[in-house]
């Protein structure tokens, strides 16, 4: 079993469907807490809409996306190790959801969605290797370009062995 994630930073509604397809993902799981984007084609409805036409499932789960508070303190200092603290604290609370997760995994390919292009500086890797502490599931990072850190200076990325 494995579970993919998949940013949406750099790519547009077109290359993001290629991607889903050269993977053979069934369902695009939502960890946005808010499923707003300005990107043409992200925002939930759209992209649900364009997921379904191409016979795929979109699935939002609400409860794995990053709190607002969370987020917003991430804004003001730039800390990622604060950031990552203060998620993994919160994901610890979402047992349900991870495990709901991790059941929908077991059933269908699907890749976990968020906007940062860089799996490392995204709370949707730790979302994954949740799931994989509770399945043993392989995790597996999509991206249709270099990985880009530079937004990143002095940062620890997350590796997720």
């Amino acid at each position: 079993m494995k579970i993919c994630t998949i940013g949406y930073e750099g790519l547009d509604i077109d290359a993001f469907m290629s991607l889903l397809a050269e993977n053979d993902i069934e369902t695009v799981v939502d960890v946005r807490e808010m499923p707003l984007s300005r990107k043409p084609g992200f925002s939930k409805k759209a992209l649900e809409a364009a997921l379904n036409l191409s016979g795929r499932e979109y699935v939002h789960m609400v409860a794995l996306g990053c709190p607002k508070p969370i987020r917003d303190r991430y804004r003001e200092d730039g800390n990622w190790k604060r950031y990552t603290e203060g998620f993994l604290k919160y994901l610890a609370t979402q047992d349900d959801a991870v495990a709901e997760l991790a059941a929908l995994a077991e059933t269908s390919n699907c890749a976990l969605l968020c906007y940062e292009a860089d799996h490392n500086f995204c709370h949707r890797s730790m979302v994954a290797n949740a799931v994989k502490e509770k399945t043993h599931a392989r995790v597996q990072h999509l991206q249709a370009s270099a990985v880009r850190t530079e937004n990143y200076p002095g940062a620890i990325p997350l590796i997720f062995a």
